[in-house]
């Protein structure tokens, strides 16, 4: 039956009707606008919704990539478009029989990409495969990045020229308005949505869940490698954003005028040269964040985690055994991976917050490779990722079911190239989209590996699937612990997945109850 024939894939929502294709067992609707396009006087500002359009649109083809510096690491395939009318989702749904009226859980997935890369339409993202062995809808959304989705620039308007602060963010919470609104047309459960995201997402999700603006619009959290203390202030924020103004060379006077005047591309064509300057200044800090605005996130999360103040919701944490050797491979600034940037990393902190001056050198002494680079990129990945996701695990566990994770899984290939289990890497397993075979282009698993991975990702799969359906991800075959401050009950997910209390308690131990980290 031809997709243009099949009123199955032509769903009715609140701004019109959209048609969809077939995909394998799933059926899709791609690039579906959740937004009015951020655009004119729209940019900068809170997300609106989108006006309603008549007959049926095409849901066929992805929607636009966000604003952003092309870059080897994610690079734009052939026939996607950078534009500033970015803000569209994806869905991917079960075929239902006629008659089937069951309202299937709800994943929405957020795109890493440090704040100001990366997009929905990732291959690695494509939905189609837990949707398949999950019977769950799974929705992934684009939003705004970078200097129009991250960058606070409140300071430099006035009451005729206002920008709103956490654009990123707000977009986020207006496509979960529209996936309360109009997902059970899918066949989806609007009251059973998991919001799940990796790296920058996953510090969205850990960031959404305390935040008053979306309360409600999700029911279960899985944040896989949350920068979860990578929330700053308006002052930082706003010597930030300033910083860009001096890039781009706009006198801050002017910015009121000029970041309306100025094209989408060339505002976002400066975001590396940014991003190099805060990583290399302030060592450990990044330039594009979320910001505490007193609206969308009224305190640093991880201090509302600690009050109890974050949603009450089922939560899976965790992070990859050697996020940063991903950020060595790629040689960026964003994690400091030397010995000297460490101890810039910990003396600026020490000036910001003088009483943890006495850290450095009880942390340190703790890592048994340091001062070599091994010991550093330890340093760093528990300063970046381990320790903000156990900080919010410790306290979300006392008011939450909350299961943590450590993904120690690489294949022979990645371990003989010191890159073990990277940032990131968890991602075509989740997705279920490894490669069918070994081809030249990816040369992940040319020493092996390729068969027991796929084993790793049916496991890892099952117990996502199970969390988006229960709230627990332990499944019949793997038991998954909750965690808590007493056993800290870890899942390790490696060739055979083991579960152990507290790993590396001692060091976890060393950074104290402080967090540590800028403000």
């Amino acid at each position: 039956m031809s997709a243009f024939t099949d009123e199955s894939l032509l769903i009715e929502t609140t701004t019109g009707t959209v048609r969809g294709a077939h995909d394998g067992q799933t059926h899709r609707w791609l690039g579906i606008p959740y937004a009015a396009d951020p655009i004119g006087d729209l940019r900068l500002r809170s997300p609106q919704p989108h006006p309603a359009w008549e007959g049926v649109r095409d849901a066929l083809e992805f929607g636009n990539v966000a604003p952003q510096e092309a870059t080897k690491v994610i690079p734009i395939p052939t026939g996607l478009s950078i534009a500033e009318d970015c803000l569209s989702l994806n869905i991917w749904a079960p075929v239902r029989e006629t008659g089937d009226t069951r309202a299937r859980p709800v994943m929405v997935w957020i795109h890493g990409g440090a704040y100001f890369i990366g997009f929905s339409s990732q291959k690695v993202y494509n939905g189609r495969s837990l949707v398949e062995n999950g019977d769950v809808i799974v929705v992934t959304i684009n939003y705004r990045l970078g200097a129009l989705g991250f960058l606070d620039f409140s300071s430099f308007g006035d009451d005729t020229h206002v920008f709103d602060a956490n654009l990123g963010l707000r977009d986020i919470i207006a496509s979960l308005e529209w996936v309360k609104a109009n997902i059970a047309a899918f066949g989806g459960d609007a009251d059973d949505v998991t919001l799940f995201g990796e790296s920058a997402g996953g510090g969205c999700v850990t960031a959404l869940m305390t935040s008053p603006k979306a309360t409600g619009l999700f029911h279960k959290a899985i944040a896989q490698s949350s920068p979860a203390s990578s929330v700053y202030g308006r002052e930082r924020a706003k010597g930030v954003a300033g910083a860009y103004l001096d890039i781009i060379g706009v006198p801050h006077s002017e910015a009121k005028t000029a970041l309306r005047e100025m094209d989408a591309q060339t505002l976002a064509a400066s975001t590396m040269t940014l991003l190099d300057h805060i990583a290399t200044t302030v060592p450990g800090s990044v330039a594009f964040a979320p910001v505490v605005d007193g609206e969308v996130i009224t305190d640093y999360p991880i201090n509302i985690f600690r009050a109890g103040g974050a949603a009450r919701i089922p939560l899976m944490i965790g992070t990859n055994h050697d996020e940063a050797a991903l950020f060595k491979m790629m040689k960026s600034p964003l994690m400091p991976i030397s010995e000297s940037a460490i101890h810039e990393m910990f003396d600026l902190v020490a000036k910001e917050s003088p009483e943890l001056a006495h850290m450095e050198g009880q942390i340190t002494a703790a890592y048994k490779a340091y001062p070599k680079q091994k010991g550093a990129m330890e340093i760093s990945r528990d300063a970046g990722f381990r320790m903000p996701s156990i900080w919010v695990a410790e306290a979300h566990s006392r008011v939450a079911p909350t299961f943590m994770y450590r993904f120690d899984t690489s294949p022979p290939l990645m371990k003989l190239l010191g890159i073990g289990a990277s940032h990131a890497t968890e991602l075509p397993y989740v997705f279920g989209n490894l490669p069918k075979k070994v081809t030249k282009k990816d040369i992940s698993f040319r020493l092996g590996g390729l068969k027991e991975a796929r084993e790793i990702s049916a496991r890892m799969q099952a117990h996502w699937l199970a969390f988006a359906t229960t709230g627990d991800p332990a499944t019949a075959e793997g038991a998954w612990p909750a965690y808590d401050e007493a056993t800290r009950t870890t899942l390790i997910i490696n060739t055979k997945d083991v579960v152990e209390n507290d790993p590396e308690g001692e060091i976890r131990a060393v950074w104290g109850e402080g967090v540590i980290g800028f403000k």
